[in-house]
């Protein structure tokens, strides 16, 4: 492992672990503003919604300004703007603040293009994996930390005190990436062009493989990012559960996901490829959504999610290298780019649509429409392992 990368991983887990830390407390706070189901979904949808503009933006920057310059900002911005919204008066206002504070967390790509200056083609996939992992002990670990500072009563200053160490961490990043990382290229003084997304959609909708690929990454993670969003407040009705205790159930989604990328992603994708290993991805995203609701015991509630997160590390990884794999070098940054912003829309719209079906039909629905959701995209991965299979037969 380059020397130069640990930083950036320390880096990375401090800022995901105090990001998580708020995610166990937004169906609680939301409840604070006297908000319905589909409201509390935009508290998540709208951080995605400034992703998508931080990470255009904070990508370009980083080529003229410098990998480290951008992190140090961006990470102490994104952490004062949870002062904001801890003592956000309005939920509108909070909505608000989630965007900027999204637009300021932006920063996937920049990250990515550190680990693309310091490591060779060859060892990349190997990088993205300490990256991966760095992001699910981050995740397992914030949000058992808001649980445990989260008051017991649904009101502001119970969730202040959490949200405020979330903010702590942001800053500590930022002090952290000022301090340990150095920019493994020096900065070229202009921003990268824009990807060309027209010619990428143009790309992209001629070649059948890569659209399945962008569908399957598409509808799964929103599909991921809707039970989500919907978990908090169906726990809360089914089991009484606090932000405390939603707390440690989100330690089981890291979990389940650190263990698919250290322990199955690897063997399984030597073993059957990624076609089959986002099948197999599939299958569990789909089985965990329907026994969620059907089985319904705490214990069950929490090790269903780490199944689900299990499945979405193992399937989008995956879809993720096979695109790359069979797109070409000249048209590799526009397309991971369009996918990126494919994914991030996905977890703006879904996650409000299946608050509202929470709200209208019923508490299970968004369950199973998930499942249904899931299963009919595993139609089209199953097309993949074919239409491989026909490509390596042809060669």
């Amino acid at each position: 492992m380059d020397r130069r990368l640990p930083p950036l991983l320390v880096a990375v887990f401090i800022n995901i672990a105090g990001f998580s830390l708020i995610l166990p407390l937004l169906p609680f706070y939301g409840q604070v503003f006297g908000a319905q189901p589909f409201e509390i979904a935009l508290l998540f949808a709208a951080y995605s919604f400034g992703n998508v503009f931080g990470e255009i933006y904070w990508g370009r920057k980083s080529d003229s300004w410098g990998r480290r310059r951008v992190l140090v900002i961006t990470t102490l911005v994104a952490g004062l703007s949870y002062i904001a919204f801890a003592y956000a008066p309005t939920l509108w206002i909070a909505v608000f603040v989630r965007i900027f504070s999204g637009f300021f967390s932006g920063t996937l790509s920049v990250c990515q293009g550190f680990i693309a200056d310091v490591s060779t083609p060859e060892r990349r996939a190997k990088t993205m994996g300490y990256f991966g992992a760095a992001f699910s002990l981050g995740f397992a670990f914030g949000p058992v930390l808001g649980g445990v500072f989260a008051g017991e009563e649904v009101v502001a200053q119970s969730f202040r005190l959490p949200i405020f160490l979330a903010g702590g961490l942001s800053v500590l990043a930022s002090v952290w990436c000022m301090i340990a990382l150095r920019d493994a290229v020096p900065p070229r003084g202009k921003d990268a062009p824009l990807p060309r997304y027209s010619e990428a959609l143009s790309f992209v909708t001629a070649q059948p493989l890569l659209l399945r690929l962008f569908a399957i990454s598409f509808f799964g993670i929103a599909a991921f990012a809707s039970m989500e969003a919907i978990y908090g407040l169906w726990s809360e009705a089914n089991f009484g559960w606090s932000a405390n205790e939603l707390g440690f159930a989100f330690l089981a989604i890291g979990i389940g996901g650190l263990f698919a990328q250290l322990v199955l992603i690897g063997p399984l994708v030597a073993r059957y490829g990624e076609a089959r290993v986002i099948v197999i991805g599939m299958a569990l995203l789909a089985l965990s959504m329907v026994l969620q609701p059907m089985i319904r015991t705490p214990v069950s509630g929490v090790l269903l999610m780490g199944v689900l997160m299990a499945g979405h590390s193992l399937a989008f990884p995956s879809a993720g290298a096979l695109l790359s794999r069979n797109t070409p070098p000249e048209r590799q940054g526009s397309t991971m780019g369009l996918l990126m912003a494919s994914n991030a829309i996905g977890r703006i719209i879904a996650p409000p649509l299946f608050g509202a079906i929470y709200g209208r039909w019923s508490m299970d629905a968004p369950w199973y429409v998930g499942a249904v959701m899931i299963a009919l995209v595993s139609i089209l991965a199953v097309q993949t392992v074919r239409m491989l299979e026909r490509q390596r037969a042809a060669a």
